[in-house]
Parts: structure tokens; sequence; C-alpha cells
């Protein structure tokens, strides 16, 4: 991997305005029904809503909208009939971009996503075409203004709980550390973390670019511009690309 490569309103708690509060509250209740429909109700047993209702509650998203969201996806209370959807896409300078998300109605989103590509110089990729830059990674986010320490403590504890990567997100609102680990290693390094006195934002299983590009500031410009106008979308859950977002990287 070389660098960060995700984008989201919902992974890093600060980014969160109460404008946007609603959208992402809608948007994680989608990811708890989902989930919940798919591996049972029980966050012990299904580490996939474990993970969403960790996230819901760093958001403080009220428990009531939680406990709804996971009674519809064990068929408790009556729901809308949600699919699961990724799209492979090109964006500005030509990077790839994966797209996931969670719909009523497969169509609507398709021609949407295909509109916000189009608007802001990317296009629809064939199947497969994308997704071979991308691999599947554990991703831990730890905020730092959390954590009372340094940004090399915090990156040592990250090697000594076994991280295969890291990364530095620089934000206005704040540095997140965003940790790589196998997918089955993640609550393993999770732990490992946490028995360090580390506290976690959250955790989840994103597309990890294996090799990432830099634009033009230009480029870079409507790049970010795409990407938040599917994050705008209602059905788009996560975004991925191999676009770099930071400052810097350390690999381990």
């Amino acid at each position: 991997m070389s660098g960060h490569s995700h984008f989201s309103s919902i992974k890093h708690k600060k980014a969160i305005t109460d404008a946007k509060r609603g959208k992402v509250f809608s948007k994680l209740a989608r990811q708890i029904l989902v989930a919940a429909k798919e591996k049972g109700g029980d966050p012990e047993t299904n580490s996939s809503l474990r993970m969403v209702i960790e996230k819901a509650k760093e958001l403080n998203m009220p428990k009531d909208n939680v406990e709804r969201a996971i009674k519809k996806g064990i068929g408790e209370l009556e729901s809308e009939k949600l699919e699961q959807v990724t799209y492979e896409a090109y964006g500005p300078g030509g990077i790839a971009i994966m797209i996931e998300g969670i719909t009523d109605n497969k169509n609507r989103t398709l021609s949407e996503v295909k509109q916000i590509l189009n608007q802001w110089q990317g296009k629809l990729a064939d199947a497969g075409s994308v997704k071979w830059m991308f691999e599947r990674k554990g991703a831990i986010t730890i905020d730092k203004d959390r954590n009372e320490m340094s940004k090399d403590d915090l990156e040592m504890k990250a090697i000594e709980a076994g991280a295969e990567d890291f990364y530095w997100l620089e934000r206005e609102e704040g540095d997140y550390l965003d940790v790589y680990t196998k997918i089955e290693d993640l609550e393993t390094v999770k732990k490992q973390l946490e028995n360090q006195g580390i506290k976690i934002e959250s955790t989840s299983l994103d597309w990890a670019a294996k090799e990432t590009i830099k634009l033009d500031d230009k480029q870079k410009n409507t790049a970010e511009k795409l990407f938040e106008s599917l994050d705008e979308n209602d059905a788009v859950q996560e975004i991925y690309s191999n676009l770099v977002y930071l400052s810097g990287r350390q690999e381990t």
C-alpha cells in the first residue's frame, strides 16, 4: 500500500457538522440494517454489526435509532428492501475509484452516480478494471487529540500492536492515524492497541490502494469536489481511490 485512500464523512468524527449529522445517521442505520440482516442482530457474534455500532456510538447516534435498525434487519420491524452495490470508476487525472453503497433502488442509484461522475470529469469503469488496484484491509482510526501522546509514540504503539502499515491524515479539525492490518488480524491489533491505553475512533474493512498517485492542484480540487458530491448522495456509503490525501506516510 502507498498512501491514504479513504474519503468518508462517517469515518472521522470531528468532520461531521450538525447539518450533516442527520444524513450520516441515516447512512449508519442502513449499514446496521444490512449487517444485522446478513449475520444476525447480536454484535458479539456479528463482527460487521459490532464495528458499525461502535462507529455509531462514537458519533453519538441515538440508541433508539441503532436498536430500530437492528430490528429492521432481523425482521422484527418492517423495512424497505435494501441492497449493497459497488461501483468501479475513474476520476480526474485517471485516478481509480471504488464506491460502496446501500440502496433501495439500484437503477436510480446507478443513474445518480453516473451523473455525479460525469459532472466532475469521471466515468464508470467495467467490473474488475479498477478493483485489482485495491486490496481489502482491516482499518483502525485513531484521533490524536483523544490520546495524550506524541505522533511518534502513537506510531510505536501501532507497530507494537502488529500494524502492517499506517498513515497520518492531517485535516483542519485534527490529525488522525489510520492503521492497516490483515483482515484476520483486525480484532487482535485493535485489542492490543486498547491494552496499551489507545482510544480507538473506529474500525472498518477498507479498500486500500496498492499504489497511489498524485495530481496537480487543479485536478486534486476537482477530485475532492467529486468525492464530496458522491458523499452527499444518500446511497453512497464509502469512497476509496488511489489519490494521495496526506502530506506524509510511514510504512512498517
